[in-house]
C-alpha cells in the first residue's frame, strides 16, 4: 500500500520507533510489533535520509524542511522536495512516521502524490 504525502503536511517520528547511530550507520528500530516490514524490521538511512529524519520534528511542514535543506546545502529545491516526499512516504508506509495531530492532508493508505 502506498501513502499520500503532501508538502504542506507536518510529520513526526512514531513513538513506536527509536533511531540510533550504530557504528556509523543510522538506523530506525521498531520497539513494538506491527511496525516496519516483516522482512526487514530495521530500517537504515543514508546521509540524506538522516538529515531529513532529524528535521521531522512535528513542527515544520515538509515544504519548510525542504526549504531549510535547500538553503543549508545549496541544493535544487525540486530535488530536495522529491527526496523529502519519497522518504516520508516510505516511512509512513512502514508506520515509522506519523502525521501530527490536526494534519488533515494525510490519509493512510492512498497513493504518493506528485510534488506540488
Amino acid at each position: 500500500m502506498e501513502t499520500q504525502v503532501d508538502l504542506k503536511s507536518i510529520y513526526k517520528p512514531s513513538e513506536d520507533v527509536v533511531a540510533r547511530d550504530v557504528q556509523g550507520e543510522f538506523i530506525i528500530i521498531p520497539i513494538t510489533s506491527g511496525i516496519g516490514d516483516l522482512e526487514d524490521e530495521i530500517f537504515s538511512l543514508n546521509e540524506t535520509g538522516r538529515v531529513i529524519w532529524n528535521k521531522l520534528d512535528g513542527k515544520k511542514s515538509l515544504k519548510e524542511i525542504s526549504k531549510e535543506l535547500s538553503d543549508e546545502f545549496d541544493g535544487v529545491s525540486a530535488d530536495i522536495e522529491k527526496d523529502c516526499v519519497g522518504l516520508a512516504g516510505e516511512l509512513l508506509k512502514r508506520n515509522m512516521l506519523v502525521p501530527t495531530v490536526g494534519t488533515e492532508h494525510c490519509s493512510v493508505p492512498t497513493m504518493i502524490t506528485e510534488i506540488k
